[in-house]
């Protein structure tokens, strides 16, 4: 019999909420956690764009001890506060970890494949800046022993084993805006595959500095709506400018089902399927017509042995740029046909911003969310129609539907 795999527990922070159920009721309730940058001065570096998904009240210490704070980068600390709440969502405590350390022999099930699956799509970059002036001001005699350990992309992952004494595949995915999306095919792929029995994965990042700002600004891919912040993202609406950059981590606890129940852990949904698929196109633009993404929602649908009709919720993408938008909406037409309007499609970076690689975790526990509440989230700032967007982007207010299938798209 295959196996199969569930999600037993789900943690995010993010700029609507430093947990998942804040975070979750500020989706539901249309709130966008969109402000002005407090975390440096861009109005005076002169920035394109001045506004970001910033966490708020987010206090490093609640995760880890203050003296180790310096030793971790931001989206590292990130991630483990996700995975933290994602931990005890699934029926665990930090002790678990601890006494599976101390005594696995006489544990009901085999740490050893237990593991860790995250994406990010840069790493460390926070600590690459701060190093990098540190080095101009100071000399490089001056750079922290902790730089390598900090700034590199699998540091979430190996900070993830050693908390959680996870000794099963552990590493990190960066695939760009895909990584946390990768990082989950994986893990599902492993469970499945019968490699681990459970694995905490998702993704995280931080890349709200001035050097992550102003690299995607000359890139001209953020929105410059820098005095109607919560109407900057807008994916789907004619206006659309660009995405607004989002930080923080979602991490989900994915689980073999015999597994779960023998821990009597909690089913929150279960993993039917993943695809991937690349463009090879454009180090940046989608090819025309969506057919990238259409592959690999082809290649989900066909794995998880779901026809395109039992869909009811699409996580979209929806990054707020004028390319992908009509490009994910095109894939979404080719996908599904005439189904494709009967759908609901909602994308949280209206609220939450784009967390890059990070973005992926975090909309995969909405989407968890979504299914176990039988509601989905708004897509805010949906004011004026594209001809190029026409489907069910869920205006105006959340909606109560039952949710038996959805999908999420990171592309």
């Amino acid at each position: 019999m295959a196996r199969r795999v569930v999600v037993t527990g789900v943690g995010t922070v993010n700029a609507c909420g430093n947990d998942a159920e804040t975070s979750w009721a500020a989706l539901v309730a249309g709130q966008s956690g969109i402000a002005p940058i407090t975390r440096f001065d861009a109005v005076g570096l002169e920035m394109a764009t001045t506004i970001a998904g910033e966490l708020k009240g987010f206090d490093p210490a609640t995760v880890v001890e203050r003296k180790d704070i310096k030793k971790l980068d931001l989206g590292t600390i990130y991630g483990l506060a996700a995975a933290e709440e994602a931990w005890r969502s699934a029926g665990l405590d930090p002790v678990d970890a601890a006494a599976m350390e101390a005594n696995t022999e006489d544990l009901p099930f085999d740490v050893d494949r237990w593991g860790a699956i995250v994406g990010t799509g840069i790493g460390g970059l926070d600590t690459i800046e701060n190093t990098h002036t540190t080095i101009m001001e100071r000399g490089p005699q001056r750079i922290s022993p902790f730089f390598v350990p900090k700034m590199m992309a699998n540091a979430i992952a190996g900070q993830m084993s050693l908390r959680f004494n996870l000794r099963g595949p552990t590493f990190v995915t960066a695939s760009a805006c895909a990584s946390s999306n990768h990082a989950m095919a994986l893990a599902y792929r492993s469970i499945v595959s019968g490699e681990q029995d459970f694995c905490l994965t998702g993704g995280c990042e931080a890349t709200i500095t001035s050097m992550g700002m102003g690299g995607f600004n000359v890139m001209r891919a953020m929105s410059t709506r820098n005095d109607d912040p919560t109407g900057a993202s807008r994916p789907f609406d004619k206006g659309r400018d660009g995405f607004v950059m989002g930080e923080g981590a979602g991490m989900l606890v994915f689980e073999e089902l015999e597994h779960a129940r023998k821990r009597g852990a909690t089913i929150l949904a279960e993993v039917l399927g993943a695809g991937m698929s690349s463009d090879a196109y454009h180090i940046t633009a989608p090819r025309p017509g969506g057919i990238g993404p259409a592959r690999a929602m082809i290649a989900a649908l066909a794995d998880a042995r779901v026809a395109p009709t039992d869909v009811d919720y699409i996580n979209a993408h929806g990054t707020s740029t004028p390319l992908n938008d009509a490009a994910e909406t095109a894939a979404i037409h080719r996908v599904f046909g005439d189904h494709a309007k009967k759908v609901a499609v909602s994308s949280s970076k209206s609220m939450v911003g784009h967390v890059l690689g990070g973005s992926g975790g975090v909309e995969a526990v909405f989407t968890v969310l979504s299914i176990r509440d039988h509601v989905v989230h708004p897509t805010l700032n949906q004011q004026e129609p594209d001809p190029e967007c026409d489907l069910d982007y869920v205006p105006g207010g959340s909606r109560k539907m039952d949710v038996r299938v959805a999908l999420s798209n990171s592309l």
